[in-house]
C-alpha cells in the first residue's frame, strides 16, 4: 500500500474533506508490485457515516487469472485471504489515518471469477458526534 505521505495534511493544509479523504484511501489502498505483483486497475472509497468501503475491479494478476480459469479458484482465494490477513493492520491504521478515527472491525472479500473485484469494509468508532454525523442523523430522524 502506497503510504509515503500524510494524506491527511496535504502542503500543510487542514484536515481532508469526505471526498479528498476517500480519493486519498481509493490512491493509498492500491497495492504496489512490490507486494502483490500488481495493484487493481481501479479502486473506489465510499465513506459512510459508520463505515469505509473501498472497493477494487481487475484485482487479479496474470497468474491468478490463469489459475482460476484452470479450475483452481480455491486456491486463489486462499491467497487472497491469507494476503488480507496480513494487510489488515497496516490497512487500517491507512483507514484511521486518512479519517481520524480508529478502525474497529475489517472484513474482506473478494470475487475470483472473472470480471473480478474485491471489496475491503472497514467499521471506525464512533467519532464523538462531527457536523457529518449529526447531519446524518437528523436526516435520518426526519425521514
Amino acid at each position: 500500500m502506497a503510504t509515503d505521505q500524510d494524506s491527511t495534511f496535504p502542503d500543510g493544509g487542514g484536515p481532508l474533506n469526505p471526498g479528498e479523504q476517500a480519493s486519498a484511501i481509493s490512491r493509498s489502498m492500491e497495492p504496489d508490485a512490490a507486494s502483490s505483483g500488481r495493484g487493481p486497475t481501479k479502486a473506489r472509497t465510499t465513506i459512510g457515516r459508520d463505515h469505509v468501503l473501498v472497493m477494487f475491479e481487475n484485482t487479479l494478476t496474470d497468474g491468478e487469472r490463469n489459475l482460476v480459469q484452470g479450475g483452481h479458484r480455491e486456491e486463489v482465494e486462499n491467497v487472497r485471504r491469507t494476503y488480507q490477513e496480513v494487510m489488515e493492520k497496516e490497512a487500517c491504521e491507512l483507514i484511521a489515518g486518512i479519517t481520524g478515527r480508529r478502525v474497529s472491525r475489517f472484513m474482506s472479500a473478494n470475487q475470483v471469477e472473472i470480471p473480478d473485484a474485491a471489496a475491503e469494509i472497514f467499521l471506525p468508532e464512533p467519532d464523538g458526534g462531527s457536523e457529518l454525523v449529526r447531519e446524518a442523523e437528523y436526516r435520518e430522524d426526519r425521514a
